[in-house]
Parts: structure tokens; sequence; C-alpha cells
């Protein structure tokens, strides 16, 4: 049977799409203007009509802690939208096996580090990103009772913060790697002496290559899990200071980092705990350094054929 990837167009998409062909998986997509993601009956009858055994749901609006925090209302009822009518009707469409793609946003804001699979609705959110990580967490109770009701394998996994091709480099709209690997690169073809960060530089992350995840997407779809919620990480953390001077080095920026910090810094910290994922004999494989390098290669080869997405001057 096929696999139906939701969200090809986006970072985590086209990285499932790419790493599925290397794997020979049967995969398919349709672009947004011949199937509606949010028109559940149109979603139902595709999948139909494609013999869909397994629906990979990478489709949602993405956005980092300025997009969140200024476009709640988009963030949480487009996500609803998009999330319902695709589970639901692959559901009804007698679709099997079914992977939502969920955040490590969804945990409250000051959970135990590394955070648990069972930290999920232990604590209050994160306020600069609460409308996404609602929207998420519906979709991953959704996918729950589903499972309960049902006994298909509908689950949920949980990235850390993500990085790589087909990032979105839009200033209002792009996450940290993105956003830094922008802005220092245009102080360096600019000659500026000084670039700002947002926060204090202290909060710590937690950084993937999404084709890491694309993998590990991959290798639970061969291998469904018990559990209902299994987090994908890359088991070490790092400051936001140290990120962007380490994004410093892989651009051949030469100037200082100024940090403003009257804007928020988000969650202080958020480090995964993926021993579930990890003991089923999955790991990532690709470290910051060269995942960063090659980023940097392909947005430096993109830029110059205009295909960067979210890059306007």
């Amino acid at each position: 049977m096929s696999i139906f990837i939701a969200g090809h167009k986006g970072m985590v998409g086209q990285a499932v799409v790419r790493i599925g062909k290397t794997k020979n998986k049967n995969v398919h997509s349709q672009n947004r203007s011949d199937l509606d993601l949010t028109n559940q009956g149109a979603v139902t009858r595709y999948l139909k009509s494609t013999n869909t055994g397994t629906v990979i749901l990478a489709a949602a609006k993405v956005g980092g802690i300025y997009a969140n925090m200024s476009q709640k209302v988009k963030f949480l009822t487009e996500n609803l939208a998009i999330q319902n009518s695709v589970i639901l009707a692959a559901r009804d469409a007698g679709v099997t096996k079914l992977i939502f793609l969920g955040s490590s946003c969804i945990y409250p804001k000051n959970a135990t580090q590394p955070i648990l699979e069972d930290s999920l609705l232990t604590g209050p959110l994160e306020v600069t990103n609460d409308a996404y990580a609602l929207a998420k967490i519906s979709g991953v109770k959704l996918c729950d009772y589903i499972r309960e009701d049902t006994g298909l394998d509908y689950f949920s996994l949980m990235p850390t913060n993500l990085y790589g091709p087909g990032d979105n480099f839009d200033p209002q709209e792009s996450h940290v790697p993105a956003a830094l690997m922008r802005r220092i690169h245009e102080a360096k073809m600019e000659n500026q002496s000084t670039v700002t960060i947002w926060g204090t530089g202290s909060p710590m992350r937690e950084f993937m290559h999404v084709d890491d995840l694309a993998d590990a997407i991959w290798f639970a779809e061969g291998n469904p899990p018990k559990e209902n919620v299994i987090n994908v990480g890359f088991g070490s953390e790092i400051s936001i200071r140290d990120f962007a001077q380490k994004m410093c080095q892989i651009v051949g920026y030469g100037g200082e980092l100024e940090f403003d910090t009257s804007k928020p810094d988000g969650t202080p910290r958020k480090l995964l705990n993926s021993e579930k994922l990890f003991g089923m004999g999955w790991r990532p494989k690709i470290s910051l350094e060269s995942g960063l390098e090659s980023t940097y290669s392909w947005f430096l080869e993109n830029l110059e054929l205009r295909a960067v997405r979210g890059y306007v001057k």
C-alpha cells in the first residue's frame, strides 16, 4: 500500500520524501491547489483512491517566536483545521497507520530536564508559543483516542528543534537556526561590525538536522512504537550564544554578537529525553558541525538560484 506525505513542500516534508526515496518507499503527495488538507471529505476520497496504508502528517503552520506571538489565532486555528481533517479522513478511509508530527514545545515551560514524554500536560506552557503547542497537543490526543477506540497504529513523534535544507528564512517566520544563518550571512556580506540576537543568549536548545528526523520517521514507520508519544531528539544541547558563535565560524563572519535583552528568551531549557526511541535502535547520525556546514552550502547554492524559501530583500 502507498504512503501519503501531507505537507511535502515544507522542510520536514521535503526531507521525508527525500529520505523515503532512498529507502524505496512508495510515497505520494498533493499540492495545495489539488488537495485542500482542511477539506476532510476530499482528503478521505483521495486516500481511498490511492490505496493509502500510511499517512505521515508533516503539514503545519510553523514559525519562530515572533510569528508565534503575533499570530496566535492563525497558529491555533490553522493547525487544528489541518490536523483534524487529515487524521479523521485517514481513519474514515481505513488508513491503518498514521504518524503525527508534534513539537517539543508541547511540554510545560518548566518541565524537568531532559523532558520525558509523560511530562505532557503537567504544567503551564511557554506563553510565546502556547497557541501552536495547544494545537499540537490536540493532535496528539486525537491520535491517542483513535488508537484507543480502533487499535490502529496512530501515534505521535515529538521532534526537537530542527534545521536543514528547505527551511524558511523569512525574518518574521523563521526559527532560530535559519534566522541566525540569514542574519549572520547578511552581516558578513554587508561588512557589518555587529549582529543583534534576540534575548540573553542563555537559553539552552537541542538542534537536530531534518534528515535525521526523516530517518527517525521512517524507522518508526517500520517499527511502530507501543507508546502513543515518542520523543525524537539529538541527545545534547547548546546555548543560543554558543550556537550563534558556531554559526559565525561556519559562515566566516568575524564581527561581534550583541544580545537584545528586551526581547524574550522563550523556554529557558528544552532538552528531550529520547531514550525510548534510542532503546528501539535508532540514533541520529549527523553532527551539529557537519549539519550546519552542509546547510550553509545548500543556502548559498539556492541563494544564487533565488530558491531559498522566505528570502526576499
